[in-house]
């Protein structure tokens, strides 16, 4: 396990063949090393952070959930409460520390852009868009300003997903928030 620790971009960590206790323990460990337990990491010189909703523990707990699994649908193609695991997130889970430090700069596309969300409504959300490799990390100003949330991040597997980029790439705001 300790060797997705030191896998690097465009690398798939090595999951798929892990029993779930295990493959929760690899994943949680490059979490850990690339983002609960690095304080510089930094997107443009602000601070990446946890959605704040209970405390900074269960935060990053959520955090990590959003990153490793995806919603449940229903029969109808709508949202069911739960999540499951995801191969396609979790197996570029260390391509989020690479993507925020911009260590990548060919056929990226950063952008801003007005997201009506569940919970907030009206929010500017930041995307970096990496197209070679079809991935998304979404970021959202923090209160406070010169930090983001990091809101989640993901392969673009489904087929709905390239044409929410495409049609937020036309939205996008004259500069990045």
């Amino acid at each position: 396990m300790p060797f997705n620790l030191i896998k690097r971009y465009c690398d798939l960590l090595e999951i798929a063949h892990f029993q779930p206790h295990d493959r929760t323990k690899s994943l949680t460990g490059v979490f850990k090393q690339d983002i609960e337990n690095n304080p510089s990491l930094k997107f443009r010189s602000k601070t990446i952070r946890p959605v704040q909703k209970v405390d900074p523990v269960a935060d990053m707990d959520e955090l990590f959930r959003h990153l490793t699994t995806q919603d449940d649908l229903d029969a109808n193609g709508k949202k069911s409460g739960s999540r499951s695991f995801e191969i396609d997130r979790s197996q570029r889970l260390h391509w989020i520390k690479y993507h925020i430090e911009e260590k990548k700069t060919d056929n990226i596309e950063v952008f801003s852009c007005v997201d009506v969300t569940e919970s907030s409504g009206e929010v500017i959300r930041t995307y970096i868009y990496d197209k070679d490799k079809e991935y998304i990390i979404i970021l959202e100003p923090y209160r406070k300003p010169g930090d983001y949330y990091l809101i989640t991040a993901y392969y673009l597997n489904k087929k709905q997903g390239k044409k929410q980029i495409a049609s937020k790439m036309k939205k996008k705001l004259p500069e990045v928030h």
